[in-house]
């Protein structure tokens, strides 16, 4: 228990942020296993490239506001790339739809 009145709303401060830091991390984490999903799945390229744009913005945003470190968003982004480019690299070698793949 807090002993003082500064200790008492530095408790509501960390609460209320630890609040918004759990919310944002869960939509992180839904953001990338929909992209993922979708490229396991076989999904239009095009669909793909948007889940990894909204992704992305998602992680920038999560790093612009301390809820996770600068160079963590930077390499889950990095990693997503390489996936969505790995998938584009095997829709172009089996024809370029994503049914054939």
């Amino acid at each position: 228990m807090p002993n003082t009145r500064s200790a008492e709303k530095r408790l509501r401060q960390s609460l209320k942020r630890r609040q918004r830091n759990l919310l944002i991390k869960a939509d992180l984490r839904i953001r990338i296993k929909q992209l993922e999903r979708a490229i396991k799945n076989g999904e239009p390229l095009e669909k793909v490239r948007e889940l990894y744009n909204i992704a992305a913005k998602r992680l920038e945003m999560a790093a612009s506001k301390g809820v996770i470190h600068r160079n963590k968003a930077a390499r889950k982004k990095s990693r997503l790339m390489a996936k969505v480019n790995a998938y584009a690299a095997s829709l172009a070698q089996t024809g370029g739809s994503a049914e054939e793949a």
